[in-house]
């Protein structure tokens, strides 16, 4: 017959494909339970108030039109239903094609199990395939597989949360109006069975049967897998643990796959008693908690309790005096194997013969420390006891008490156990390597000594003593002909064959009396001890390392090994050599990997990768979380080092009097500084003991795991000391603002300077460390502030600067900012608002309205500088730029939706542009035309003002951001300042030179630009006024509207001498830098013809203004003018435009005047 799982066994390797697939939907639904959103729990209130309307579970298809008309109702609902649906659509889908996965493949099994009843496999049928051996294990493992995939989705993803998944996923794809979608079986399937993961709750009535029976799946078949299962070693796996109170342990995998299938027949476990007892007796004698699939563990105490056959079956093994033999037993064999592995494990004791004499003890003592460790570490598992169950927790003391456990010495014997496996396995490898060519050579060194011998007894040599004697000449020819003749392929013959030889050699020496001979005998001894070796050599089997493999299997650990974590931190914090043992169980631990792969990689399935890349990532996750504990001791360490050299040492003088030096010598800190300096440098030297491992098919490299273990440790600290650091209480006077600047700067210097300190001891580049972590804790921390004024938000696993391995910690947020860059940028904002404050921008600076005191100057930008670095200040500057952004957005919709709207105020716009036109001539009656114009539109002008002067503070502040920028990076990085600048007026250069002669190349390379414009906003070598925020439509009126809200806020402003344009009145409050400054930007978003017709209009304002008053006995001029031509001016020198633009508009001899007037 064919070969089952050979590639033209059609019947073989369709079945082959499933479980292969069905152990890969696993992962995916393992590795996809870490990336629930959390909005779809709607665990806080918040989530509740703002998205319950638009997240439902299965209560939705009762009535869709119903919750769709409630979100039609309100437009802002739909706003935010949109906005939800662009950040999660890409993740829902990945988890509706997890779970269309699930149903596809019962849905598979189905119908092969119907193609195998049909006889679609010729010569195949159930029967056939469950007598083959690959045959029956598929078929079980294609029914275990499914159950395990529904236990799994409960125990990870709770049914309320699938439902509102599903829901969502529905709503917001296009695959309910394709044909042969199948949400509606996929619904039926997962919807919620009342179940929850949660210690304590309740387990709800006919679970998990009812929830296997949603896809009723053939009962023949069903009751065939459960009839192997319980009376077929389906695995063969009782021949690796010879000894019978082995045996539950060897049937362990098969007991797992036993209780899970025995829910697809529940009958069994309620009424059907003797086949209970039976399995009972056969897997369950001397267990009860058990791992079914990578280590998620049950107890059968509390599974079986709704089953009364299975409860009273189940009864005999949890017999009190039952539990206490097995308790003991364990903790006896954990008594006698701890010190015998020690042994063993002695340097220099593991020696080749040993190993090759000793094989079935060696195999024994390997059975039972691993059965012992099984039981112990399964039966007194946190995990596996609800702490609410009271019998639950008396069976659980009864364990504890009984073995007398005591998690560190079972973890003492995991190690040493793990160890000597692997020094075992390692041995022998090479052993296996190597097993040929010993054999040959010791074969060779044997047959030479007999030929020696035949020459010895020839007479020919001389010296030896030995009288001729052909017969032993010819026999010895002989027995060297012999040796000659074993064949290394043929072991058995050539094993038998060489105990004779050996026997031969033996009666030689007695027949012919040849011990008087030392030469003689010497020369018979070494071919025994060679025929003896052959013997050795040819044992060695590849049989041995499989066993191994098989009775050292950790997978029932996978979840319950972590807590042992403290116990493992603790040692290493103590031993750091501890780490080389460690490597030892981490290795044991990747034999868990073999379990899900072995039937994808048998299938050669293109899931291959991505499984075993989800399990290893897993476990060197689980690595790097145990290795941890050596960067947070150097820090710990660190800490009091930088202490002591701020603090305690001083700085020695360069001159310093000679009975002074002790004084300066300082003795006892600067050995406790040595002390810290020896300990951090053994911690390092810990880590890299530890070789480089493959730890399932990732590469853990010991000096990037403990140069990615100190990044993480150093961004969790700084992270924790800027979000602990950068609170500001807005009541306070003055600010917080620059104390608790200095304080952050001192925090950094500490940090950076630890960091300085401590790299030669740990060999790592601490300064380029430094710059990378800090870069990504702020950019991440800036990206976190603007995701709120984005539509589609970044997500954590979206995000460059985000990583898996060097996590930046995420805090909740106290305020309206999601971090501290977004406090620190409220905060400045806070105190230098234009209503409290007057800024003066020659002097740049800041001072109180009221109390005329100074509030910030530019030297809080350097202060910035000092804490966060260059980073800082940029990561400031885009916060801004969104800030901007939202302020002109929300001003061009209301100015929209409310101003172009209200009719009496359109009707004012169009009676003055009457009256202004042709804008080249002068109104008549001037003052009245303007004034009258203004006062009917005085209502608009206040959240107007509010808006400008928002967008001209932050304007202001982007100003003095930028030439910190270029001030530091002049100073720091002069030859990287120099080169952009350069670049940057060839690139300008180059651009104009295109738009005047377009025959001239275009700078092509479009990244190029972009690039460039990164590097130019961190060195500060840009204007933020020329720059276009958002993109624009044509509105009407527009000029209009500008020019009448600044001829509206000139009256609230007066010239002096010494200070420019300032305020009247404090009550009213108008800052002029920043009115200017936020009209320009505004301006600057439109078309450049808008600007003119302002500039225009504010000309024929002066021209008409000025005409009034000439008429007059003493011309004077009027405040109003003397603001709108200060307006002109100041336009013109931060716009960087000419001055013919202004002197376009009004006489150049008006300007002339006005500046002697000034």
């Amino acid at each position: 017959m064919l070969d089952f799982l050979a590639e033209n066994n059609l019947c073989g390797q369709a079945v082959l494909r499933i479980v292969s697939r069905g152990n890969a939907i696993i992962a995916e639904l393992l590795r996809l339970s870490e990336f629930i959103p959390t909005v779809f729990k709607l665990k806080d209130k918040s989530d509740q108030q703002k998205y319950g309307d638009i997240i439902c579970d299965f209560s939705y298809f009762k009535g869709p039109e119903y919750y769709e008309g409630k979100m039609e109702a309100k437009p802002e609902l739909q706003d935010l239903d949109e906005e939800f649906r662009e950040n999660n659509i890409e993740i829902l889908s990945r988890f509706y094609l997890a779970f269309e996965s699930v149903h596809k493949y019962v849905v598979d099994l189905i119908r092969y199990l119907d193609d195998l009843h049909e006889g679609v496999y010729i010569q195949q049928t159930l029967e056939t395939v469950l007598l083959n051996e690959d045959g029956k294990q598929l078929l079980c493992e294609a029914l275990y597989l499914y159950g395990v995939m529904l236990l799994v989705i409960d125990q990870r993803i709770e049914g309320e949360v699938r439902e509102r998944m599903l829901v969502s996923y529905y709503r917001y794809s296009a695959a309910r109006s394709s044909a042969d979608s199948n949400l509606d079986d996929i619904c039926k399937l997962l919807r919620s069975t009342g179940y929850s993961p949660q210690p304590g709750s309740k387990r709800p009535p006919n679970y998990p049967e009812g929830y296997f029976h949603r896809v009723p799946i053939s009962t023949t078949f069903v009751s065939m897998v459960i009839g192997r299962l319980r009376s077929d070693d389906v695995y063969s796996q009782v021949s690796a643990y010879p000894l019978p109170e082995h045996r539950s342990t060897a049937l362990a995998t098969q007991a797992a796959m036993l209780y899970v299938c025995l829910y697809f027949s529940p009958s069994i476990l309620h009424t059907q008693q003797a086949k209970m007892r039976e399995i009972v007796d056969k897997y369950f004698p001397d267990n009860w908690v058990i791992s079914i699939y990578m280590g998620i563990t049950v107890n059968l105490v509390d599974a079986w309790e709704p089953y009364k056959a299975a409860k009273i079956a189940l009864n005999y093994t949890l017999d009190t005096a039952n539990i206490k033999e097995q308790a003991c037993r364990y903790s006896g064999s954990v008594d006698t194997l701890k010190p015998q592995v020690q042994q063993l494990l002695k340097e220099g004791f593991l020696r080749e013969e040993i190993v090759l004499d000793n094989i079935p003890k060696l195999l024994n003592c390997l059975r039972d420390c691993n059965v012992a460790i099984r039981w112990l570490m399964l039966h007194t598992a946190e995990s596996a006891y609800d702490p609410n169950n009271k019998r639950l927790r008396q069976i659980k003391e009864q364990v504890i008490n009984d073995s007398k456990y005591n998690p560190r010495i079972l973890f003492q014997l995991l190690l040493d156990t793990a160890q000597f496996e692997f020094t075992l396995k390692e041995m022998f490898k090479q052993m296996l390597v190597e097993k040929q060519m010993k054999w040959e050579s010791y074969k060779a060194e044997g047959s030479e000594r007999m030929l020696e011998l035949a020459e010895v007894f020839s007479g020919v040599k001389p010296l030896t003593r030995v009288e001729k004697n052909e017969n032993l000449q010819a026999w010895f020819r002989e027995i060297s002909k012999q040796i000659e003749s074993l064949n290394y392929e043929d072991s058995t013959a050539a094993g038998r064959k060489t105990v004779q030889l050996i026997q031969a050699l033996v009666e030689v020496q007695e027949f012919h009396q040849l011990e008087s001979n030392l030469q003689v005998c010497q020369f018979l001894a070494d071919t025994r001890k060679f025929l003896h070796q052959m013997i050795r050599t040819i044992n060695i089997k590849e049989e041995v390392l499989i066993t191994m493999q098989i009775v050292g299997d950790l997978s029932y650990a996978w979840q319950i090994i972590d807590s042992f974590t403290s116990i493992m931190q603790e040692s290493i914090r103590i031993n750091p050599s501890m780490v080389t043992k460690l490597r030892a169980t981490f290795l044991k631990l990747a034999s868990a990997l073999d379990l899900p792969l072995l039937r994808i990689n048998q299938a050669n399935s293109p899931d291959l990768l991505s499984v075993s890349q989800f399990y290893s990532g897993e476990l060197v996750a689980y690595v790097r979380k145990v290795l941890q504990i050596i960067p947070e001791s150097m820090f710990t360490s660190l800490a009091k080092i930088i202490k002591l050299q701020i603090h305690d040492i001083t700085e020695v003088p360069t001159r310093l009097d000679k009975d002074k030096l002790k004084d300066y010598s300082q003795l006892g800190a600067r050995y406790e500084v040595a002390k810290l300096t020896h300990a951090i440098s053994i911690f390092t030297e810990g880590i890299l003991m530890m070789k480089t491992t493959l730890v399932g098919i990732i590469k853990v490299d010991p000096k990037q795991l403990l140069e990615d273990g100190i990044r993480k440790e150093l961004v969790r600290r700084v992270a924790y000391s800027l979000h602990k650091g950068l609170f500001f209480n807005p009541k306070a006077k003055p600010s917080e603002l620059m104390p608790k600047l200095k304080d952050m700067a001192a925090t950094m210097d500490g940090f950076y300077r630890s960091f300085e300190y401590i790299q030669d001891y740990v060999s790592i580049y601490g300064l380029k460390i430094w710059q990378e972590e800090v870069s990504r804790i702020i950019n991440y921390n800036v990206e976190q502030e603007c995701n709120s004024f984005l539509r589609t938000k970044i997500q954590d696993w979206q995000s460059v600067y985000q990583s898996t391995h060097i996590p930046i910690p995420k805090f909740p947020s106290m305020d309206e900012s999601a971090t501290f860059i977004g406090r620190l940028c409220r905060e400045i904002l806070r105190i230098t608002d234009p209503k409290m404050t007057c800024y003066f921008s020659h002097m740049n600076t800041w001072y109180d309205l009221k109390s005329h005191q100074e509030v910030s100057s530019n030297r809080l930008f350097s202060e910035i500088q000092d804490t966060l670095g260059t980073f800082g200040l940029n990561g400031l500057d885009r916060l801004l730029c969104f800030m901007i952004v939202k302020e002109l957005q929300n001003f061009l919709t209301t100015l929209q939706k409310t101003t172009l709207k209200d009719k009496a105020v359109v009707e004012v716009f169009k009676a003055l542009l009457t009256a202004v036109n042709p804008v080249k001539g002068i109104v008549a009656n001037a003052s009245k035309v303007y004034a009258n114009a203004v006062a009917k539109t005085q209502k608009i002008w206040g959240p107007y003002l509010e808006a400008i002067m928002k967008v001209g503070q932050m304007q202001i502040l982007r100003q003095q951001i930028a030439n910190e920028l270029n001030y530091s990076c002049k100073f720091d990085s002069k030859h990287l300042g120099a080169a952009l600048e350069n670049l940057n007026k060839s690139l300008l250069a180059d651009i104009e030179a295109h738009y005047q002669d377009p025959t001239l190349p275009y700078p092509k390379d479009n990244t190029l630009l972009y690039e460039v414009t990164a590097y130019l906003e961190a060195a500060g070598i840009h204007d933020p006024l020329n720059k276009i925020y958002i993109t624009t439509k044509r509105l009407p009126y527009f000029p209009i509207v500008n020019f009448l809200f600044l001829i509206a806020q000139l009256p609230k402003l007066q010239y002096s001498k010494n200070q420019g344009m300032t305020c009247r009145r404090a009550a009213d409050p108008v800052d002029w830098p920043p009115l200017v400054l936020g009209m320009l930007t505004l301006l600057k978003q439109f078309h450049s013809r808008y600007t003119e017709q302002f500039l225009a209009l504010i000309g024929q304002f002066i021209r008409s203004i000025m005409e009034q008053c000439t008429s007059q006995k003493v011309p004077d001029m009027p405040s109003e003018v003397v603001g709108a031509l200060m307006f002109l001016e100041d336009y013109v020198k931060y716009a960087k435009l000419p001055r013919k633009v202004a002197e376009a508009h009004v006489p150049s001899f008006i300007f002339d005047e006005f500046r002697t007037v000034l």
